[in-house]
């Protein structure tokens, strides 16, 4: 192929759906199930760990597809340069599933054991059908468990 030609796929049988863009960010109460003042709240929870802590909190509500688990960590992923201090509570209320998935630095602040009392605390409001008390659970617990970076503990 010489420079500037545009190669073109050969044409088969099978059919591609069109690529569609995934939603970023915040997309609103009717995707969500949460009211303006439920992801208000939500918001308020996140801006408090993350001043608590220095860590960088992130929740996503939804479908995770198949593997749940690499579909988590595609999401921790994609915070690019804020990974490693990043912490993604991954809630799909459809499959059942809660996936907490911490970045490298966060890692080591928050352990295995405590990702999994923040799981079952999520998991115990959800049951109960608070969704938006599920998702609060579970960032107040992962950032209790993180705990207050020293220099913030005169705060």
């Amino acid at each position: 192929m010489a420079h500037g030609e545009v190669a073109v796929p050969e044409q088969s049988s099978q059919t591609v759906a069109p690529w569609k863009a995934p939603s970023v960010g915040p997309v609103g109460a009717s995707a969500t199930g949460l009211d303006a003042s439920q992801l208000n709240l939500l918001d308020e929870v996140i801006h408090a760990a993350e001043l608590t802590t220095g860590l960088r909190f992130s929740v996503y509500l939804g479908d995770l597809g198949v593997d749940t688990r690499a579909s988590a960590d595609s999401l921790i992923t994609a915070l690019g340069a804020e990974s490693p201090v990043a912490v993604v509570l991954a809630v799909s209320p459809g499959q059942r599933v809660v996936e907490i998935v911490t970045g490298e630095e966060s890692a080591r602040r928050i352990s295995d054991r405590s990702a999994r009392l923040a799981a079952l605390s999520t998991i115990a409001a959800a049951s109960e059908g608070d969704l938006i008390g599920a998702l609060v659970n579970g960032v107040r617990t992962l950032a209790d468990q993180a705990g207050t970076l020293p220099e913030r503990s005169g705060w």
